[in-house]
């Protein structure tokens, strides 16, 4: 369930965005025509895929389906910082294993909300850095990449990336989030594709239907994604206006069309 036919993009979506942050994802998913669902590890209230008979249910609906887990998500910590939550970094340290577990390489780390980081906070992004740091080994020795995902540029997540010096610690890069901050998306994929530190992708046009404001500009984002050799998941964070699967098919249509030079 891990890959899509050859020639075919591989497409999926945020379990969020399906509005099912469970085991009921998959075949929603399957339904709309999806490739695979970014899955969420944890709640506010709590991690719930610690619970390994869970972990199971999800690779058996997986397997079921059809459908792939494209890789895994701390969105939790967009209200449990870690840059001031103890145990956040604990939170990491789990997800870490469940990714794992679910033999997924990819598992995003959310900085938005409360845990909102911006260059200017020199103390949090400290804070985020060394907890980084400690964790980069151990997520270095189960094979995952912890992709960061945040309004930060290129240049300052590059940073932050040298000083923990770790392969296993990457960019989530959103192009939606980059261009709303009117950072040079098309500069940024290609520095950060330069330097080899581009996940996994986001794919959404904010409230709107893709392609629908011309903002991103989405050919574009296209060509830039294929001079860096971009051939990753394509993961759909959209949101849901009139109906959930209708749009999602809508959505999802156009990332067919608009990216299928991708195929490979």
């Amino acid at each position: 369930a891990q890959s899509a036919p050859a020639g075919r993009l591989r497409i999926g979506m945020c379990d969020w965005n399906l509005r099912r942050q469970d085991v009921t994802c998959f075949e929603l998913a399957r339904e709309a025509g999806l490739d695979g669902v970014q899955v969420s590890l944890g709640l506010p209230s709590g991690m719930f895929l610690r619970d390994r008979a869970l972990q199971r249910r999800y690779l058996h609906e997986s397997k079921r389906t059809g459908v792939a887990i494209t890789s895994t998500a701390m969105g939790v910590l967009n209200d449990v910082p870690l840059m001031s939550e103890p145990k956040a970094a604990l939170w990491v340290a789990d997800g870490i294993e469940i990714t794992r577990a679910l033999a997924q390489r990819v598992m995003l780390l959310a900085f938005f909300g409360k845990g909102e980081l911006r260059e200017e906070n020199t103390e949090d992004m400290r804070r985020v850095t060394e907890a980084l740091v400690e964790l980069a080994p151990r997520a270095e020795k189960a094979g995952v990449i912890l992709g960061l995902e945040n309004y930060l540029s290129a240049e300052a997540n590059l940073r932050i990336i040298e000083k923990v010096g770790s392969p296993s610690v990457q960019v989530y890069y959103d192009v939606y989030n980059a261009s709303t901050k009117n950072y040079d998306v098309l500069k940024e994929i290609r520095l950060l594709g330069k330097a080899g530190q581009i996940c996994e992708v986001h794919i959404k046009e904010g409230p709107h239907y893709l392609g629908e404001t011309g903002k991103p500009d989405w050919p574009a984002v296209v060509d830039a994604l294929g001079e860096i050799g971009y051939r990753g998941w394509l993961v759909i964070e959209t949101s849901s206006p009139k109906d959930l699967l209708d749009d999602t098919r809508r959505n999802l249509a156009y990332v067919r069309k608009v990216f299928a030079r991708l195929a490979g």
